[in-house]
């Protein structure tokens, strides 16, 4: 297994809803848990994410909700439209609805698919899927 560079690490209030949220929701993957420790590793593509139970061990200060107040994880996927139906079917709504944002970078223009959405800790996740690229320069 490869570990990428950043793997952010959230605190949860509860380990199994949140990973019902992740897994069973928005469709990442188990890579590995430790029960004991209410600890688990996910992903969803080459996004890695790793959950654990609030024991405070990193607590830097009081947690209250929504956690990560100020951040976004931004999450690329190849299939928005399944997380979105998914949402949906599950009753979650979204923190922001469905949108196509440009980004210029480079003279190229990224068009993405986007939704923001909480998880059930109030962190922020944007899901992205890439719609086109432009080139602007001639």
């Amino acid at each position: 297994m490869k570990f990428n560079a950043l793997i952010p690490e959230l605190s949860v209030l509860n380990i199994r809803e949140s990973k019902a949220f992740y897994i069973d929701i928005l469709g990442f993957k188990l890579d590995y848990e430790r029960v004991a420790d209410k600890f688990a590793f996910i992903s969803l593509g080459d996004a890695q994410i790793m959950l654990e139970e609030v024991n405070g061990y990193w607590n830097t200060g009081e947690l209250e909700y929504p956690f990560g107040r100020g951040i976004n994880f931004q999450i690329d996927t190849t299939d928005i439209d399944t997380i979105i139906n998914k949402l949906k079917i599950n009753n979650i709504d979204l923190f922001r609805d469905v949108a196509e944002n440009m980004y210029n970078c480079n003279e190229i223009v990224y068009v993405e698919k986007e939704i923001l959405v909480q998880d059930p800790n109030g962190y922020l996740l944007r899901f992205s899927q890439s719609v086109k690229q432009i080139n602007e320069s001639k």
